[in-house]
């Protein structure tokens, strides 16, 4: 369990900043750390962007769904020309008219009409498996574009998460710091009342005005360093920061909850948005084997066809008018089914099985990476998380005795029995147990962070922030 400091001395530690934050409550709101996932959820284009190509993918299904129907298509078309063939047979180019008989010995330049009306359609009859290994492949890549946004979303909660305790922790800094100014001030007072009453030389008070002025530069340093980081986080969630405050108390609040989360483990092994991106990466590239197979298959159409035609040219090769081409006279119709096999589907097939297959082996060396990586993180999370645990069971007791040697020294100095040095070195190691304890509080915090993020339990401990 994380020792709690006893409450006279959090009441020392945090009064100054919970003084500044109430100064600014009227025109400031409290964010908690869910406050700024949800917020950066809503906000960053990148996430937008990914969520419009889950919609794209989404209709990519549907798409390869409707890829299946039969074609069929109308057409109606009337011409005027001549009617002059010879036999013999020629490759077509797809710009040489046809004529459809005309084969006479005269070449007769005189023009005639005709029309011609078309209904054709074609439906595949059988594919062995490729219009439902199509629809496969499209489920499988938007199931990855979707891993990929959770994966985003995922790891967007890590980051603003960091940046949060980041914040957090400067912003208990920046208590310490002003009470270590306060400090120096009371110092130089009391140089100020001994030096007058003759008890020390004035030249300690030159000393005590470095170190307060010193004490100040770092006070200012600190709230840079919390200027960046709300910066940092207005970037990632667009909530400006003169619109925001982190409220310290409830997060100290928190920490008995988060007690317990060190030790938590995620059910079940993985079940993290970072690695399920790459188990639907692999899917996705071996649901493209099995659509490379069935894709090189034979494949059988039904066609059918209806056509009729209309010429002023009549079966005796004969001329009429003109206007008696309109209509029509003939009507025919055709059914059959064909059988379409590209001889070198051998050769492409494996072609196109050898990259699927090294793309799913370089997904799985990936996954296993990852998985590397993230246990890593866990493990170094728990080493920080038990030396955090330590310390915070040894801090407490440094301060209270740095507190006390430091209202001693101040007695002592008051009296003339020690020296300034001895004053400010007991101010300074009170300073350090303060900044060490703070210290110690961020690293668990982010320890148990990394813990979380790399086990899968992320929400479950941003939940338990927000408690």
């Amino acid at each position: 369990m994380v020792v709690i400091l006893k409450k006279t001395t959090w009441v020392l530690l945090f009064t100054a900043l919970l003084f500044t934050n109430i100064l600014q409550a009227q025109q400031k709101r409290n964010y908690s750390l869910s406050d700024f996932i949800d917020s950066a959820e809503h906000h960053l284009p990148v996430l937008l962007q990914k969520q419009a190509l889950v919609d794209a993918a989404k209709a990519t299904v549907v798409d390869a769904r409707h890829s299946f129907l039969p074609s069929a298509f109308v057409a109606d078309e009337l011409a005027l020309g001549t009617d002059n063939s010879i036999p013999g047979s020629y490759l077509s180019y797809g710009i040489i008219p046809s004529t459809s008989s005309g084969v006479r010995a005269s070449n007769d330049y005189q023009s005639a009409v005709g029309n011609i009306a078309i209904f054709q359609s074609q439906y595949e009859l059988l594919d062995f498996g490729l219009k439902k290994a199509k629809q496969d492949n499209a489920k499988a890549y938007s199931a990855l574009t979707q891993a990929d946004l959770d994966r985003e979303k995922y790891l967007l909660k890590w980051q603003v998460g960091k940046l949060y305790f980041n914040v957090l922790k400067n912003q208990f800094q920046l208590a310490i710091e002003q009470q270590n100014v306060a400090r120096y001030e009371a110092i130089y007072k009391i140089i100020e009342a001994v030096t007058m009453s003759g008890i020390k030389a004035g030249a300690d008070s030159s000393l005590a005005m470095a170190e307060l002025s010193k004490s100040r530069v770092t006070f200012n340093q600190t709230d840079g360093n919390i200027r960046s980081l709300q910066q940092q986080l207005y970037y990632l969630t667009g909530i400006s920061p003169d619109k925001f405050l982190i409220d310290t108390t409830s997060t100290r609040n928190s920490l008995s909850a988060l007690s317990g989360l060190s030790a938590a483990k995620a059910p079940g092994g993985f079940a993290n948005p970072i690695i399920d991106y790459y188990n639907k990466e692999e899917l996705l590239y071996k649901q493209t084997e099995t659509l490379v197979k069935k894709s090189y298959l034979p494949r059988v159409f039904l066609n059918a066809s209806g056509w009729a035609r209309g010429s002023s040219i009549d079966y005796a090769g004969n001329y009429k008018s003109l206007d008696q081409g309109l209509g029509y006279q003939r009507f025919n119709y055709m059914i059959g089914a064909s059988l379409v096999y590209d001889l070198f589907n051998v050769v492409h097939r494996k072609d196109k099985l050898a990259i699927s297959h090294f793309n799913t082996i370089a997904s799985d060396y990936g996954m296993q990476q990852q998985e590397l990586s993230l246990q890593n993180v866990s493990n170094l999370a728990d080493e920080s998380i038990k030396t955090s645990m330590k310390n915070l069971m040894e801090i407490p007791v440094q301060i209270k005795s740095s507190q006390d040697t430091y209202d001693q020294k101040t007695a002592q100095y008051k009296a003339g029995i020690i020296n300034l040095i001895d004053l400010t070195n007991a101010s300074f190691v009170l300073y350090r147990a303060q900044s060490d304890y703070v210290q110690t509080l961020s690293d668990w915090l982010l320890a148990n962070l990394d813990k979380a993020a790399a086990t899968g339990n992320l929400d479950v401990f941003i939940q338990s922030i927000k408690k």
